[in-house]
């Protein structure tokens, strides 16, 4: 069986402890989680948190993690930006993910500058490297690092087997790029998976909010997305990055919002050939 885990932005502020327990209700192996307050959006009124400060959390945070055999599978909140070095921006944030034991970070960049991205990436994962963390760069349309292509240039660039491309399936069904391209790309190149469905044709004008608030359960959209599990490597983490806020905002919770997106994945694994 694929290793499921629940993505940060699907559970819109749940609070740690609460998170693990819901993964682990349902039968997921893995959450994902940011250092940085909650309370962006929370329609659920949960309380806000913020693990980089609060040292009691993230001790409770690892005792409920080993005792329901959840992990976490992945770092959030790291970007590459414009007039900031990642040497100085980021050295206390990668100590407190390993003390979390996160094995590997997302990386996007908001630098406009692509040869500087692709350096400040190479300092980023080698710092990473340094304390026994993963590397992986997430493409995204609207960023600099923009399509799949981009992607296997910056890990290229870096050059290193712990810098690898987190493949989300919105942003590459919304690329434009062919499934044959996917395909063409060394397997050893993909780090992790995000799994999520959306419409082709975008109905929301600003994919950013898109992307953070409204996509949709796997096998209700319009991606092809069993065309792209057929060709991604078997072995990766797959996240379930499905944020619903409409169901969230009409007083559906976590669990049966998060448990059709664990069943409609579980669904469409099945049809993966082994």
């Amino acid at each position: 069986m694929v290793d499921l885990g629940i993505e940060y932005i699907s559970v819109f502020g749940l609070p740690p402890v609460q998170f693990v327990e819901l993964a682990a209700d349902l039968g997921c192996r893995y959450i994902t989680s940011s250092l940085r307050r909650s309370g962006a959006y929370n329609p659920h009124a949960y309380p806000i948190f913020c693990l980089r400060e609060d040292a009691a959390l993230r001790r409770e945070m690892i005792a409920v993690m080993r005792e329901r055999g959840v992990s976490l599978s992945l770092g959030e909140g790291i970007g590459i930006l414009e007039n900031v070095d990642v040497r100085n921006a980021y050295p206390a944030d990668l100590g407190l993910m390993a003390e979390l034991g996160i094995p590997r970070i997302n990386v996007v960049s908001l630098d406009p500058h692509l040869g500087r991205t692709f350096d400040q990436l190479g300092l980023l994962a080698e710092m990473a490297a340094n304390i026994g963390i993963e590397t992986m760069v997430e493409f995204v349309p609207i960023f600099t690092i923009s399509d799949l292509a981009t992607a296997v240039a910056a890990v290229k660039h870096v050059g290193r087997p712990d810098c690898r491309i987190m493949f989300d399936t919105m942003h590459f069904g919304r690329s434009a790029a062919p499934i044959s391209d996917l395909a063409d790309v060394d397997p050893q190149f993909i780090g992790y998976v995000q799994l999520c469905d959306a419409r082709r044709i975008p109905v929301i004008q600003d994919y950013l909010e898109e992307a953070m608030y409204e996509r949709m359960v796997p096998g209700e959209g319009e991606l092809p997305l069993l065309d792209m599990l057929k060709v991604l490597p078997r072995d990766r983490v797959i996240g379930l990055e499905v944020p619903l806020r409409r169901e969230a905002e009409a007083g559906a919770g976590p669990h049966e919002r998060l448990g059709r997106c664990v069943e409609a994945a579980r669904n469409l694994l099945a049809q993966v050939p082994c």
